[in-house]
């Protein structure tokens, strides 16, 4: 059902929650769904379902709906689902996601090395991001995931913002927003939890093993804003949860 468009009849408003109730037709049957809106909504609103969620302990599954053009991310969803009596959310799946990161990089004496980390069980080299909290913006986000993935202190540059939208499976659309941080040091103590490996290298073998166009633009942005300083490939270190 995510990415499903429906016309949605309005019924009523949620108190104090900016959640209305409503339902589509499937034949002649209604269904009921719920609609997230900026603005009072009309009585009748094309909206895109922008989540199933599932009650915890239970099977019963809500859909919520947005205005066509609208998008929502899940700290918001479950912020206004909290409004709900008698439901408490579970699992969610949302069709609009939001992780937040930076390309970290240390000026070393000799060179300028940058920071890739390999997920837990992933493939592919990347750079430290997270999923967007509520309250939090974005830089805040980003900089929360570095310390928590490396425990790295960085300064994030202002004037460098760069995001790759893509659809990592079905129709789920991801936005991932990456700033440039300067870390004070090269200390590196990951998160095992969420990280299995990490290595210091330069922007050039960082496009030798990064394997996403996106990543690849970024990584190529970031060395034309610092200057396009080169490292030279000696002195690289790597290390893992061991």
């Amino acid at each position: 059902m995510l990415g499903k468009k429906l016309d949605v009849k309005v019924v009523a408003a949620i108190p104090y929650a900016g959640l209305y109730s409503g339902y589509y037709m499937v034949g002649n049957r209604r269904r009921n769904i719920y609609l997230i809106s900026k603005d009072k909504p009309r009585d009748y609103v094309h909206c895109t379902v922008i989540a199933m969620v599932q009650a915890r302990n239970s099977t019963q599954t809500k859909l919520i709906a947005a205005p066509e053009g609208q998008i929502y991310y899940e700290p918001l969803i479950k912020k206004r689902l909290r409004r709900l009596r008698n439901f408490r959310v579970g699992r969610i799946s949302c069709l609009y996601e939001k992780s937040c990161g930076a390309i970290v990089f240390y000026r070393a004496p000799d060179k300028v090395k940058v920071l890739l980390v390999k997920n837990k069980n992933g493939r592919y080299w990347s750079f430290p991001k997270g999923h967007v909290e509520l309250g939090e913006n974005e830089r805040q986000t980003a900089m929360r995931e570095i310390k928590e993935e490396t425990d790295l202190d960085v300064k994030i540059h202002p004037g460098f913002r760069e995001t790759s939208d893509y659809c990592p499976f079905g129709k789920v659309r991801k936005r991932v927003v990456f700033f440039l941080a300067e870390a004070y040091s090269d200390k590196v103590h990951i998160q095992e939890s969420e990280i299995d490996y990490f290595i210091w290298v330069s922007f050039e073998q960082a496009r030798e093993m990064c394997c996403y166009e996106n990543d690849l633009r970024v990584i190529d942005k970031a060395e034309r804003y610092l200057g396009g300083r080169r490292a030279t490939p000696a002195g690289d270190t790597v290390g893992n949860a061991d």
